[in-house]
């Protein structure tokens, strides 16, 4: 399941998500959270859902399908985001995959302050993985992160906040470690690096990576193993990446299917 907004121009958010988990060969459900007016040169409008409608439609699939793993993007504001939390909770959903969309990857905030903490303190104890950005991670962390080094401490502060492991992904990083990310689960702290795709068209990574994740998860895989094939995965979209529109494309979701062109 996603749980997330609605991307007019396909490249992001539920119409992303869904096709990462065809992929992936894992049926994929959907609770809209809110509607954009988007494209590749950006967003002119957001309506949001009402928290009603939201808590309807969630409880419309848990009620009749098995849900194996669920991925939460755009929540918008502070009540669906407490809507969310509390039905994720009273189901005992446990493969929650919570990407804490708060600031875009070059640092344009995108939630209110109220919403900011309602994500730290409602959502992020629920979450089996947690996949900040750069600018994301440095709110939850309180902390500036510039190095690897900032990135591991960073990613030790957040999981403590609840999350069962962490996920700090290295695209707003610069340098050589933009395609850098870390992991920490209490455990194990690792750095993860897959190669650097030279490609102006990224739209939807983040959402494409933490969807591939919960379907990885789904599909019975552990989460670090899940979070590893998930980066494989949007590293190849990225090398497959479109150039559509007059600004950012999106990524390559059916780049098998590109292949046989």
């Amino acid at each position: 399941m996603t749980i997330a907004g609605s991307d007019s121009g396909g490249g992001a958010g539920i119409q992303a998500d869904l096709r990462t988990f065809a992929f992936h060969c894992v049926h994929g459900t959907s609770v809209l959270t809110c509607i954009t007016a988007q494209n590749t040169q950006g967003v002119t409008r957001v309506d949001a859902m009402s928290a009603q409608a939201v808590a309807a439609q969630f409880e419309a699939v848990m009620v009749d399908m098995r849900v194996s793993a669920i991925k939460t993007g755009m929540l918008l504001n502070q009540e669906i985001i407490q809507i969310t939390a509390k039905k994720l909770v009273a189901f005992g959903c446990g493969n929650v995959v919570v990407d804490p969309v708060m600031v875009s990857r070059v640092g344009a905030k995108l939630l209110d302050d109220d919403a900011i903490h309602a994500m730290g303190d409602l959502l992020l104890p629920i979450a089996a993985i947690a996949t900040p950005n750069r600018y994301e991670a440095q709110i939850l962390a309180e902390m500036e992160i510039h190095t690897l080094a900032d990135m591991q401490a960073a990613a030790q502060k957040i999981y403590k906040l609840g999350a069962r492991s962490v996920l700090i992904k290295g695209g707003g990083m610069t340098g050589d470690l933009k395609a850098v990310d870390v992991w920490f689960d209490g455990d194990r702290l690792e750095t993860l690096q897959t190669e650097a795709i030279d490609t102006i068209h990224t739209h939807g990574t983040g959402c494409t990576l933490s969807a591939a994740i919960a379907a990885n998860l789904a599909l019975g895989k552990p989460n670090l193993q899940a979070v590893q094939d998930a980066k494989v995965y949007v590293t190849t979209a990225l090398k497959y990446a479109l150039a559509i529109g007059k600004g950012q494309g999106p990524v390559g979701h059916f780049f098998p299917l590109q292949r046989l062109r």
